[in-house]
């Protein structure tokens, strides 16, 4: 039997989520099929090249570990790793760029900007988001006005993401395995973004996430799509995440559970096979 190295931080302390549940639930059912050890991400440069397979889930933040997470990337390619998910994407596993991309080629995004020089790309409101490239769960986000945003990024700073503050009416996520929709969970109190509930998307819905998992490409794994829906009914995309996606599985039914988690078993196992 083949030998997977599931790379997560049970420790990782989120905000409104459980890591480590999640991946203690998921490694407890993979192991009905697959040989599977637990890898801390800052162990994980030791031992992946000894596994067949290793998958990268809930790890927290990539800028925890930036040396071991550059040494990875570096072995995939030098090594030809099998990893879950494959790092061919041009999302969240790249950094933020990916949101001033898709900005500049008109997807239905959250503007974004990296320069202050830019700002006449942004829409006109009473108050911007700036936050940091390589943070990660809101560290270092600041909402500002104009006058403060002008005081707070200078015209060299290139490290600082500046968006709109969108007044939405709710989030939603669309998640994915390879290219295949699995479920859709959303945030009906906006200040309580990870008190989920189960949403019923619409065709119109899976058009538009469709356009960002048809934008990044990747070969295999999984992918979350977080959007708003704005005051005027549109979805824009918040944020791709395409490294290591919180799947907030334990509030699925057992029903979709199971869907999932057979899904991700058949995908594994895909890969597993593959030349």
């Amino acid at each position: 039997m083949k030998k997977i190295l599931f790379v997560t931080d049970l420790y990782y302390n989120a905000n409104g989520r459980r890591y480590y549940e999640e991946d203690l639930f998921i490694t407890s059912k993979l192991r009905e099929n697959l040989k599977l050890v637990i890898c801390n991400p800052k162990d994980m440069d030791s031992f992946n090249d000894k596994f067949d397979l290793t998958i990268f889930r809930n790890a927290g933040p990539a800028s925890n570990f930036p040396n071991e997470y550059n040494q990875f990337r570096n072995k995939i390619k030098t090594k030809n790793l099998k990893t879950y998910n494959s790092f061919d994407g041009k999302g969240d596993m790249n950094g933020k760029d990916y949101l001033i991309e898709l900005t500049d080629l008109d997807y239905p995004v959250i503007r974004t900007i990296d320069r202050i020089d830019n700002f006449d790309k942004l829409p006109k409101v009473d108050k911007y988001v700036i936050k940091p490239k390589d943070g990660a769960d809101s560290i270092g986000m600041e909402f500002v006005s104009k006058e403060e945003l002008y005081k707070k990024v200078s015209k060299e700073d290139r490290n600082t993401l500046i968006q709109p503050a969108i007044n939405f009416e709710y989030e939603v996520s669309f998640y994915f395995i390879d290219r295949d929709f699995q479920y859709c969970l959303y945030a009906p109190d906006k200040s309580k973004r990870w008190e989920l509930q189960e949403y019923k998307a619409t065709g119109k819905d899976l058009e538009f996430a469709m356009k960002f998992i048809d934008w990044n490409n990747i070969d295999h794994g999984i992918q979350r799509i977080d959007a708003c829906r704005d005051e005027n009914g549109n979805l824009l995309l918040v944020e791709l995440e395409d490294l290591n996606p919180y799947l907030s599985i334990l509030e699925l039914s057992s029903e979709l559970q199971e869907k999932f988690i057979e899904a991700l078993k058949k995908s594994i196992n895909k890969v597993l096979e593959s030349n």
